[in-house]
């Protein structure tokens, strides 16, 4: 029977020669990553545990981007529990404030994952490295403080969905539009338990940022992971920065899916996610005139180069409406400094918008664009559940950073095709 990609990396990964969907494995890890959320209860559970060693200080990555720079005496707390155990354990991947991005953007860039991999993290959305062709999924911090004690993890092996996607997208649709639609079309939990992998002839038409945002929503589909093939575009985006070999897999011709999805990317629309689930889903033009309070450019999902270029390109000689705030959140180091170099940062801040350092921040309700009842958002972030950004009676619409600039400037749900077309 032949295996998909997942189950090939993960066979692989558990010295066996084929697995089925069902199979209960244990596997050797590449990575395992934690945050300044989950990385003290983990380190509080590998220390009750007796452990006194990790298995490998160069494959565990420490990155503290969810409450930082602190908001509080507690956030900083939990970074002083993290930073302790990064120093006596001499962990090499540790990323502080000023060297810090959001972990989802930073680990790809620093070239610390790649294809072929196996990886755990602490975090719902590391299932963003499937873009790369690597098997990655959320763990608790339990199993990350297992992984980092023994560098193994067990696993079910998830049976398949496939996502054929063909055609060519049109302009302002990107890779957030492609998981929208999907999500909005099997529900969030359409693929619960399974490995959504991606394939046909409309993948060649997605960057590299476009795979990064649909891999990291996989979750919000109830997906183990997201996945996909390993093309010259992925080679090309790890050269110069991944300096392991890349293992490249590929799903075999009679490989078994639950389900294939049809993707047509030339019909897509400028897509939004409604409250307060990511599969309440409305074209923007369905859901325009909305009015709203507040709107977030960045997160893990879409706060990369592209995305930051994108938003600009909107906002570019333009004021945010009266009564809005527009908050800009770089990914990382790096892309705050490229933002910089490129006047970026400038175009954003003539126009009203108050640009961060690095944080997951807004996202989850943790600082920098927390709001009050009654407020609305429009957010460029992958979740909008009741009180995901604040009170429990304040409201967050999904977007694609085209439509939240456009929103930006509007003061309400806008179509960015209308300004491109000025």
């Amino acid at each position: 029977m032949g295996m998909t990609m997942t189950q090939k990396i993960l066979a692989a990964h558990a010295g066996l020669s084929e697995v089925q969907a069902g199979d209960l494995i244990e596997a050797k890890l590449d990575i395992v990553l934690g945050n300044d959320v989950t990385t003290p209860v983990a380190i509080g559970v590998f220390e009750k545990a007796g452990f006194t060693e990790v298995f490998d200080n160069e494959k565990i990555v420490i990155a503290l981007d969810h409450y930082t720079p602190c908001k509080d005496i507690k956030s900083a707390e939990l970074c002083v529990t993290a930073r302790d155990f990064a120093r006596k354990h001499n962990i090499r991947h540790f990323y502080d404030v000023g060297t810090v991005g959001i972990e989802h953007a930073l680990l790809p860039e620093q070239g610390i994952v790649g294809p072929g991999d196996c990886i755990i993290g602490a975090d719902s959305h590391t299932c963003t490295y499937g873009a790369l062709g690597a098997f990655s999924t959320g763990v608790g911090s339990t199993d990350m403080a297992a992984g980092m004690a023994s560098g193994l993890n067990w696993f079910k092996v998830p049976p398949a969905i496939k996502v054929e996607l063909t055609g060519k997208p049109g302009p302002c649709v990107s890779g957030k539009d492609v998981i929208l639609h999907l999500i909005g079309e099997i529900g969030v939990d359409g693929a619960l338990y399974k490995s959504l992998e991606f394939t046909g002839e409309g993948v060649a038409e997605l960057t590299m940022d476009d795979r990064f945002t649909i891999s990291n929503m996989a979750i919000e589909a109830g997906g183990k992971n997201g996945i996909f093939p390993v093309d010259d575009r992925t080679l090309e985006y790890i050269k110069g920065r991944f300096t392991r070999e890349p293992a490249v897999y590929e799903a075999d011709p009679d490989a078994e899916y639950e389900r294939v999805v049809t993707i047509d990317l030339s019909a897509l629309e400028p897509t939004v996610s409604m409250p307060h689930l990511p599969s309440n889903t409305k074209t923007v033009n369905e859901a325009a005139g909305l009015h709203i309070d507040q709107v977030v450019i960045g997160s893990c999902t879409n706060g990369r180069m592209s995305d930051m270029r994108k938003a600009a390109s909107i906002l570019k000689g333009k004021k945010i409406a009266d009564g809005v705030r527009c908050i800009i959140i770089p990914a990382t180091q790096q892309i705050y400094l490229d933002c910089m170099e490129e006047g970026l940062l400038k175009i954003f801040v003539e126009a009203g918008c108050a640009v961060s350092a690095p944080t997951c921040g807004p996202c989850l309700g943790g600082h920098m664009g927390v709001m009050a009842a009654g407020e609305r958002a429009v957010a460029t972030t992958n979740r909008n559940f009741v009180g995901r950004m604040g009170h429990t009676q304040s409201e967050v619409i999904l977007a694609s950073p085209e439509v939240a600039a456009a929103s930006a400037l509007a003061g309400c749900i806008a179509d960015p095709r209308a300004l491109i077309e000025e």
